[in-house]
């Protein structure tokens, strides 16, 4: 579904990316783990469009989407949850879902508000409360369920669990295997490891800007010399 290649990216002078290259196939969850800095959020952002590759290649369901605008991409089937949330504070829940909705994609699960207040019913008790008067938690249920809106077949879930108390996080990761049943295809980037051990199928290891493992869970649960060498703080 997702295909990167020789991807690198830069921030002025300094080379966040080098030389990325990686799979997504349909149905599964990868999760791209690394510190802080590491490049995860740079690659999510050079796949959405809001930063301009370099070089390399993007393809999306066999769509070079290298160059394209981020409205292009999203119109394409591709959802992408920003690490900083971006509710509308002044818009009510229900008003949230409604500013993402897109017709039904023939290609992905078809979401409706309804479908989603099942899916998190912590917002469906609060459809008329104002994003401003949310939690952290609540607010990163509604920019999932926002984006969801978009009938995408590819979601980019940027550090979904960042910030968030222990019981909102078993939330999140039960929420994305209930995704991946409904036929979701999910990269996220994470720095929490059991998180990503709970959701994932497969891991990506960034290491300043380059791809230093790419394997199961299983295997990289196995591999302890690659975890400490590249997760450990």
């Amino acid at each position: 579904m997702l295909k990167v290649e020789g991807l690198h990216a830069y921030y002025g002078r300094a080379h966040i990316l080098a030389d990325v290259a990686f799979e997504v196939s349909s149905g599964e969850v990868v999760v791209l783990l690394g510190r802080n800095g590491a490049g995860k959020s740079t690659t999510m952002k050079s796949i959405m469009g809001l930063v301009a590759p370099a070089s390399g290649r993007i393809a999306f369901r066999g769509t070079e989407i290298a160059g394209k605008q981020p409205f292009e991409i999203a119109r394409l089937g591709l959802g992408y949850v920003p690490e900083d949330r971006r509710v509308f504070t002044e818009l009510t829940v229900e008003e949230n879902l409604e500013v993402g909705k897109r017709p039904a994609n023939p290609d992905a699960p078809e979401w409706t508000t309804e479908k989603l207040f099942a899916l998190f019913p912590n917002l469906a008790r609060m459809r008329d409360r104002p994003g401003s008067q949310m939690s952290g938690g609540e607010q990163q249920m509604l920019t999932i369920a926002r984006t969801l809106m978009g009938n995408p077949s590819l979601v980019l879930l940027d550090e979904p669990s960042e910030g968030l108390a222990p019981v909102i996080v078993e939330q999140m990761a039960k929420t994305i295997l209930d995704l991946k049943q409904q036929g979701l295809t999910v990269l996220l980037s994470e720095q929490n490891l059991h998180f990503a051990r709970t959701v994932a199928d497969r891991a990506l290891i960034i290491e300043k800007g380059r791809i230093r493992f790419a394997g199961t869970m299983a295997e990289l649960m196995a591999n302890e010399g690659v975890r400490a060498q590249y997760l450990s703080l």
